[in-house]
């Protein structure tokens, strides 16, 4: 019985393949999909990556489906954000602390 794949999963597979450099017959192996059709499918997703200028409507994600390098992103701004959100909370800290003991 055949498979029916939304274009957004579709779209997922193509980027484990092309972005995360997964093969693709050890992907189609472990979801249980045909290697000739991913193969197919990463071979138009890479020709839509080299001319954005051709991709269709149907390509733009309304679920947005996460490959392990995009959550490495997302972890590496959050750090970031964390780091800046604590120095910003030590200057705070030590400026109330000059303050306070000034009025003293």
């Amino acid at each position: 019985m055949a498979k029916h794949l939304d274009q957004e999963y579709k779209n997922y597979l193509c980027r484990m393949v092309v972005e995360e450099k997964r093969k693709v017959s050890e992907l189609a192996r472990e979801l249980n999909l045909s290697p000739g059709s991913l193969y197919k499918r990463t071979r138009a997703y890479r020709k839509r990556q080299e001319a954005p200028h051709i991709q269709q409507q149907a390509d733009t994600p309304k679920a947005v489906y996460k490959t392990p390098s995009d959550y490495e992103k997302e972890l590496k701004e959050r750090e970031k954000q964390i780091a800046k959100l604590e120095e910003q909370n030590a200057i705070l800290k030590k400026a109330m602390h000059v303050f306070t003991k000034s009025q003293e």
